[in-house]
């Protein structure tokens, strides 16, 4: 306890020197070997009254509820003189102090072993803070100051990776709270890579790969140069690049196997935690999250939904338009690295195929729309939950549904209209994203009628953008993409003509649908989730939790032998099925059916001659843009 006081009469004289309203927040690590840092933050100014102060349950580029104030503990306040005020949680993630003087100080023990884009993740060698996980804030109180304070860097040997704006005495600034929770800080001992862009009005913006990962300089040096090229791609879509705050935009990238992966936009900076043991061998494979989240800097950081603007960081926020924000996002991530010749066309042909099989061969794209699969994020988005759910048959993911979206809609602004998806996101960014106004905040959020108001106005016919929008966007009809594609040379076709196929299955051996072992092991198939509504197996009435004995009088055990058995078979024959449930043992009759699975290739692969005409529109769509 003497040691908390101690520490508290400090802060109150290191942040005389600060503005009179700013909010400081100083972070130690004690027990960095543990996964817990501990944080004090003072608040001068305090209106009198009730002083109610929380933990976030959203954090931007997320869209479900996490409980991030389950990782922090002995929360405790001190007043003038070191008074211990009294602390009440009201909620899993709000306190208040009804009694106290005009500045207070609170300390916290976080907990963080979880290094992704989302949570807080600490050891001896890094600590990876996503802010909305790690930092407590005082209800209206948004737009003060805030400034960190990073102890122990010389302890771990750790250098300080962050959007925050760095000031004179070893600390960081953010204009307000909006800014501060949109600011992903890494403290580790990184390797850095840098350059300087140059947007068409002279100013230079500089970029940095900051790289935690176990390779040399070298090695982060080469892998910088693809970003850098990759960056010069995505920058001649919008024909600029983004007016950074402070000048800056920061790549914080953590490399090792046992990260759990992730990738999180941000206004001027992306965390990007990856899971393979280091750089070295896997670039073309990390690549794709980088195109990915760098787009994300004009497009949502930007040109962003008006359903996201202000963020609320209490609640899950929900978005009609992630088709788009994510959707046209994730088309451009995987496109423009062919255009920047880091990977080749015949690579993406299959990330087309899986953008087509998306929309054309899952239920729910079949029943919902683009803007109604975005809404269902708030549950979808890495959202946590122990009990089963039907996504299989009611979501697919507004990623691929809007990425195929954004395909069709390119091939035909090309092919209609002598015009490109490029001008259309050089359109939307002029029109919604360039304005700007105070940092951390956009001018002119747009919503889905905003969207078709500017594809009107690019193709001067507002009859098309509300076609389009009507059928494609409001509602689940599909754009021609046999036809579209033939255009650039490529054929749609099934993956496996003539083979048969019982439907997907999610199936396990050996254990029940929460993980625990049962009784017999070599029992069966456990189907684990929802059959796929309309495959045979759906139609012959298996679903999750039936046990699969018997396929064809042959016993299954694991899923090769259950293939094996169908691959043995032929496209409408019948074939029995024997399972158990909790309602005893049955017989079901599954007609095999061919598989509709697609797949693309372009028309060279296919034998197929390709015309003057074809090729020139491929060209034109998958080559490089830069000057």
């Amino acid at each position: 306890m003497k040691k908390l006081y101690l520490a508290a009469a400090a802060l109150f004289i290191s942040a005389a020197t600060f503005a009179q309203n700013e909010i400081v927040y100083t972070v130690s690590f004690p027990n960095a070997v543990h996964h817990e840092a501990e944080i004090n933050m003072q608040v001068p100014q305090v209106p009198a009254g009730v002083m109610r102060f929380r933990m976030s349950r959203s954090s931007p580029g997320r869209y479900a509820t996490h409980e991030f104030g389950k990782n922090i503990y002995n929360v405790k306040a001190y007043g003038p003189g070191n008074q211990l005020l009294t602390v009440k949680q009201v909620e899993g993630d709000v306190y208040e102090i009804a009694q106290h003087g005009s500045t207070v100080i609170i300390n916290y023990t976080l907990f963080g072993n979880w290094i992704d884009g989302t949570y807080v993740g600490i050891d001896a060698s890094t600590a990876h803070l996503n802010m909305p996980a790690a930092f407590m804030w005082v209800l209206g109180m948004d737009q003060r100051p805030m400034r960190f304070k990073f102890n122990n860097l010389d302890k771990y040997g750790w250098k300080v990776a962050t959007q925050l704006k760095p000031e004179a005495g070893g600390t960081y600034y953010a204009p307000n709270l909006e800014y501060m929770m949109d600011s992903p800080t890494s403290l580790a001992n990184y390797k850095t890579y840098s350059w300087e862009i140059s947007n068409p009005d002279g100013k230079k913006q500089a970029l940095h790969l900051t790289s935690h990962s176990d390779d040399d300089q070298t090695v982060v040096d080469n892998f910088g140069k693809m970003v850098q090229r990759m960056s010069l791609e995505e920058q001649a879509v919008f024909g600029e690049l983004p007016a950074y705050d402070y000048g800056n935009y920061t790549f914080l990238q953590d490399v090792y196997s046992t990260d759990a992966g992730d990738g999180m936009e941000h206004r001027n900076s992306t965390s990007i935690v990856q899971t393979t043991p280091k750089i070295a061998g896997f670039e073309n494979r990390l690549l794709g999250t980088f195109a990915h989240e760098y787009f994300h800097s004009w497009n949502v950081e930007r040109i962003r939904p008006k359903t996201l603007e202000p963020f609320n960081f209490e609640h899950a926020n929900m978005s009609n338009e992630l088709w788009f924000a994510e959707g046209f996002t994730q088309y451009y991530g995987e496109m423009l690295l062919v255009r920047a010749g880091l990977n080749d066309v015949n690579n993406y042909t299959r990330t087309m195929a899986g953008l087509i099989n998306t929309v054309l061969n899952t239920p729910a794209a079949a029943h919902y729309s683009p803007a109604q699969m975005s809404r269902y994020a708030v549950f979808a988005d890495a959202g946590v939950s122990v009990d089963q759910n039907n996504n299989a048959n009611v979501f697919t993911s507004y990623y691929t549904y809007g990425g195929a979206t954004a395909l069709a809609l390119d091939l035909r602004l090309r092919s209609e209209f002598n015009l490109t998806l490029d001008d259309y996101m050089k359109a939307v960014w002029l029109a919604h994203g360039k304005p700007q106004a105070t940092i951390g905040y956009v001018a002119k959020p747009y919503t889905i009628p905003d969207l078709q108001n500017v594809l009107a106005s690019l193709t001067k016919s507002p009859t098309f953008a509300a076609d389009f929008f009507k059928r494609y966007i409001y509602n689940a009809e599909k754009n021609d993409y046999y036809s579209l594609l033939d255009k650039a040379g490529f054929v749609l076709r099934k993956a496996q003509p003539g083979k048969p196929w019982a439907g997907p299955l999610s199936t396990e051996t050996g254990r029940n649908r929460s993980g625990q072992t049962r009784g017999n092991d070599n029992e069966g198939l456990l189907i684990r989730t929802s059959t796929m509504m309309g495959t045979p197996v759906y139609k012959a009435g298996l679903d999750a939790g039936d046990i699969i004995l018997t396929v064809d009088g042959k016993e299954v055990k694991d899923m090769q032998a259950y293939a094996d058995v169908i691959a043995s078979k032929n496209i409408g024959d019948k074939v029995t099925f024997t399972y158990k449930n909790r309602t005893g043992n049955h017989e079901a009759v599954v007609t095999l059916e061919e598989n509709p699975m697609l797949e693309v290739v372009t028309y060279e692969t296919a034998g197929k001659s390709l015309a003057a005409k074809q090729e020139a529109f491929r060209k034109n769509w998958l080559s490089t843009k830069v000057k």
